[in-house]
């Protein structure tokens, strides 16, 4: 059915429960996985003056993404390695969530996006967006959303 599973993680304590469900589906069906993480540019809500201040590293604030992104992915592929399923990781610096998610889907081959959701409703999800709704909107492929 599914041979080859993406499942997208942040790091987060909700994405790590969409990492345990996607790599315990990919176990039963026999698929191997590929995790992505992606570093957005810049944090939404940055104040224009701390980007303009001396004070503000890009070099350091990219440094701190990429350590994340790789601690998120380690993570990711351990639980994977546990559970017998081959993994593998990719980090999508400077992207949107859901851009990366899409590009790594199709760049990668996936016959199906396995992704966790926060949930969120009414204004957080219209301050905050929701990667999933526009995964699942824009993807050719197969999307389980996982809460």
């Amino acid at each position: 059915m599914y041979r080859h599973i993406l499942i997208p993680t942040d790091g987060s304590e909700v994405a790590q429960k969409g990492v345990q469900a996607g790599v315990e589906l990919a176990k039963a069906l026999g698929a191997k996985v590929t995790f992505v993480i992606a570093s957005e540019p810049l944090p939404v809500f940055t104040d224009p003056g701390v980007l303009a201040s001396p004070a503000f590293d890009m070099a350091a604030y990219s440094g701190a993404q990429d350590e994340n992104a790789s601690r998120a992915l380690n993570a990711a592929k351990a639980a994977a390695a546990g559970a017998g399923v081959a993994a593998d990781g990719v980090h999508v610096p400077r992207s949107q969530p859901a851009e990366a998610i899409l590009e790594t889907a199709k760049a990668q081959g996936c016959d199906l996006i396995a992704m966790a959701s926060h949930g969120r409703r009414g204004v957080g999800r219209l301050l905050l967006g929701s990667q999933a709704s526009e995964v699942v909107t824009r993807s050719t492929v197969p999307v389980l959303v996982l809460k």
